[in-house]
């Protein structure tokens, strides 16, 4: 068995109606020939998208065949216990260079019954953001079901929906069930559940190239969305020079 070494992956990168070229002149991947480049998948173990080893004796080994070898020696025998061989976790970058659609994700339990997955909680590091880029987060009122069905249907969902402001360094936890979207001119690492399940609320009546619009998933959201309304929905940190400081401690993972 060889040896495990400090490992790097192959990056996976994702065209999307809304990508941008951030990707490429920020962070200096090359995503050629891809048009708009809206995601790269940094390590992932989601099916179809699983993660091969870029360099080293296990270059070309995907993420499950290091699992079924290595066991706890790659995640931690703690980590292994509870997920076995599905690697938990799944780590991107985002361009949005247009608005992202308003959507949700269910948590495990709706995403077990539905799509035998793991839920979608997730978090969000700015990493740059352009000058008065905002995301959606949660609500901005009192909510309930039928008082969203409401403002839904009459076609004034953004108005209940709560608007961020953002810049380099903000953090965003969104717990499964929280509707979102990232805005405009925003580049982001995002760290979420292994999870591809997204439910697409509202689109802005965007086509494609094609004339098309994607497709929506209304009725499967009313009961993955959370309909509480928070007090604050940015997570607050002290950032400490040369030092490591907490961000987000969750079920799922813990960043600092």
């Amino acid at each position: 068995m060889t040896e495990l070494y400090p490992l790097k992956f192959k990056t996976i990168f994702k065209d999307k109606i809304w990508g941008g070229e951030k990707i490429k002149t920020v962070l200096g991947k090359d995503c050629a020939p891809l048009p708009n480049c809206g995601e790269t998948w940094e390590i992932s173990g989601v099916t179809g998208n699983v993660s091969e080893v870029a360099e080293g004796a296990l270059a070309g080994k995907s993420l499950q065949e290091l699992l079924k070898t290595y066991q706890g020696k790659l995640v931690g025998e703690r980590v292994y216990q509870r997920y076995g061989n599905e690697f938990p976790l799944l780590v991107k970058f985002i361009d949005a260079n247009d608005d992202l659609s308003i959507q949700v994700h269910p948590d495990d339990t709706l995403a077990q019954k539905r799509h035998n997955s793991f839920g979608k909680t997730e978090m969000w590091y700015i990493m740059q953001a352009d000058d008065e880029a905002e995301l959606t987060v949660g609500f901005n009122q009192p909510m309930s079901r039928a008082k969203y069905l409401d403002y839904f249907e009459e076609g004034k969902l953004m108005s209940i929906l709560n608007e961020e402001e953002v810049q380099e360094g903000d953090v965003f936890f969104l717990p499964a069930g929280r509707v979102h979207s990232i805005g405009k001119g925003i580049l982001l690492a995002e760290i979420q559940q292994t999870s591809d399940v997204t439910y697409r609320i509202y689109d802005f009546e965007r086509k494609d190239d094609q004339g098309k619009t994607r497709e929506l998933h209304v009725e499967q959201a009313l009961d993955a969305i959370d309909y509480q309304e928070y007090e604050e929905y940015k997570t607050l940190y002290e950032s400490k020079e040369n030092d490591v400081v907490e961000m987000v401690s969750s079920p799922f993972f813990i960043t600092s």
